[in-house]
C-alpha cells in the first residue's frame, strides 16, 4: 500500500531512520540514520565498499531496504518512488542515455517529461559547458557526459539534487564547471544536494555537513565547520579528516 500521508513543502528533504542493507550474510548499511535539511549541501563520504552505493540506491527508490526507512521529500522512497523522483535531478556516477540520441534530443525528451521544464536555462548551461547539441551522447568524452547529465538534471528545477560521485574521471576543466555550475545554482535557488564523491577538495568549499561511511556505519554526521575545529589541532583539511576517521588512503574508485 502507497504511503498516503500529506506531503507538505516543510518535509525534510531525506530522511534516512535505521537504514540496514544486507547481500547474503554480507552487512553493507548497519541502521544508519540522517537527515538532509532545506538548502544545504551533505558530502556523504566513505571507502569503496563502505555502503555509499547502496545508500544512493534505497535513497532513489532503486533498491528495498532489509529494515529501516528512506524518506526523500516527505516521500517513502520505494512506495512513492515516481512521484519523489519528480521533484529530484539525478547525477548517476556513470552518465546514463541512449548513445545513439543526440544532447538537442534528448534535452527534448526530457522536456516531455516534466510540465517545468525550463528549455532556456538548459540552453544556457550547454552553451557555458560548450557542449555540442548535435553530437551522438555516446561520442561525448566523459567530462561533456557529465556536464550534460548535470543540466538534465537541473533542467525541471528540482527541489533536491543527488549527485552520484559526479566528478569520478572527469578533466580538471570539466570538474570546475560542474562544481561552478553547482555553486551557482544553490545561490539562485538554494537546492537541497546530497553528494557522494572522492573529490574532497572541490566539495570542502560547498559542502555544510560531511558523513562518512565506515564498514557500513556512519562514523562521522557532522556540520562541516563542527568537523574542522574538532581536528583543528592535527589538521583542518578534509582529506586528512577522512584519512583519520577511515584509516586509510584515498581511493581513485569504489
Amino acid at each position: 500500500m502507497n504511503d498516503s500521508r500529506p506531503v507538505t513543502a516543510h518535509a525534510v528533504p531525506i530522511a534516512i531512520d535505521g537504514l540496514t542493507v544486507r547481500y547474503g550474510r554480507k552487512v553493507a548499511l548497519d541502521a544508519v540514520s540522517l537527515r538532509v535539511e532545506h538548502g544545504a549541501v551533505y558530502a556523504l563520504l566513505g571507502r569503496n565498499g563502505a555502503g555509499k552505493s547502496s545508500l544512493v540506491r534505497c535513497l532513489l527508490g532503486q533498491q528495498k531496504p532489509d529494515h529501516g526507512r528512506v524518506s526523500l521529500l516527505g516521500l517513502d522512497a520505494w512506495r512513492n518512488r515516481a512521484a519523489a523522483m519528480r521533484r529530484t535531478g539525478v547525477v548517476p556516477e556513470e552518465p546514463d542515455a541512449p548513445p545513439g540520441m543526440n544532447v538537442k534530443s534528448l534535452a527534448a525528451f526530457c522536456a516531455r517529461l516534466y510540465p517545468t521544464w525550463d528549455h532556456d536555462a538548459v540552453e544556457q548551461r550547454f552553451a557555458r559547458f560548450g557542449v555540442p547539441r548535435d553530437v551522438p551522447f555516446g561520442r561525448l568524452s566523459k567530462g561533456q557526459k557529465g556536464l550534460v547529465s548535470l543540466a538534465l538534471a537541473l533542467g525541471h528545477s528540482p527541489e533536491l539534487l543527488v549527485l552520484d560521485d559526479p566528478t569520478l574521471g572527469l578533466d580538471v576543466a570539466a570538474r570546475r564547471g560542474l562544481f561552478e555550475e553547482l555553486v551557482g545554482d544553490l545561490a539562485d535557488r538554494r537546492t537541497t544536494v546530497l553528494m557522494t564523491t572522492h573529490d574532497l577538495g572541490g566539495i570542502e568549499g560547498i559542502a555544510d555537513r560531511v558523513g562518512i561511511l565506515r564498514d557500513g556505519r556512519l562514523a562521522v554526521d557532522e556540520e562541516m565547520e563542527a568537523l574542522k575545529s574538532r581536528h583543528a589541532e592535527t589538521s583542518s583539511a578534509l582529506e586528512e579528516i577522512f584519512l583519520a576517521v577511515t584509516g586509510e588512503g584515498v581511493e581513485a574508485r569504489r
